[in-house]
């Protein structure tokens, strides 16, 4: 095994092995290396940036055709670009940590470590976080309605198709040390 590659607030360190020559991770947690379906990744419905840029095509549509702007062009032209510089620097930040703890990004891919410092600290999904932000930020930067209109509904199918999905990976994966960062990080803020 690898030395310790991670993280937490209390004493209890995560034990991260190198992947198996079967291309499968494991981790030296609760005993779990997978989910019970043999895979080890979330299996989410789809890939989140896909959904994101898939909700925001289905708000230019109408937009293209009743445009409607979302806010004053004053206040829009304030909070867009505000929206869209914090979302990308969370994205940033997040990403980084993951890198630093030698795990994925990307939901296809097993994860490694649990992740709980830096942005993780405060939000259990602070790329989807940033994610969010960018979408209100250019939604409200290019000020339509419609697609901020379809945010609602984008966060729906994320929410049950893949923060679920990921939680219960998450959870089959790390047992307790997931379960208490659970209680002790909320889910976006």
């Amino acid at each position: 095994m690898r030395a310790d590659r991670l993280l937490s607030s209390s004493a209890q360190r995560i034990a991260v092995a190198p992947p198996s020559t079967g291309g499968d991770a494991e981790c030296a947690v609760d005993g779990a290396t997978s989910n019970a379906d043999g895979f080890d990744t979330p299996r989410v419905l789809a890939f989140p940036p896909l959904l994101y840029a898939s909700a925001f095509a289905l708000g230019v549509t109408p937009h293209l055709m009743w445009p409607e702007p979302a806010l004053p062009s004053a206040i829009a032209s304030l909070i867009g670009p505000a929206s869209l510089i914090t979302g990308a620097a969370l994205a940033v930040w997040a990403n980084r940590v993951l890198r630093q703890a030698g795990t994925n990004a990307d939901p296809s891919q097993p994860t490694t470590a649990l992740v709980i410092t830096g942005p993780f600290a405060f939000s259990r999904n602070p790329l989807y976080l940033a994610r969010t932000l960018l979408y209100v930020g250019l939604a409200l930067t290019m000020n339509m309605l419609w697609t901020l209109a379809t945010l609602g509904p984008l966060l729906v199918v994320l929410h049950h198709g893949v923060i679920r999905r990921e939680e219960r990976y998450l959870e089959a994966k790390f047992g307790g040390a997931y379960r208490r960062y659970r209680t002790e990080v909320r889910r976006w803020l």
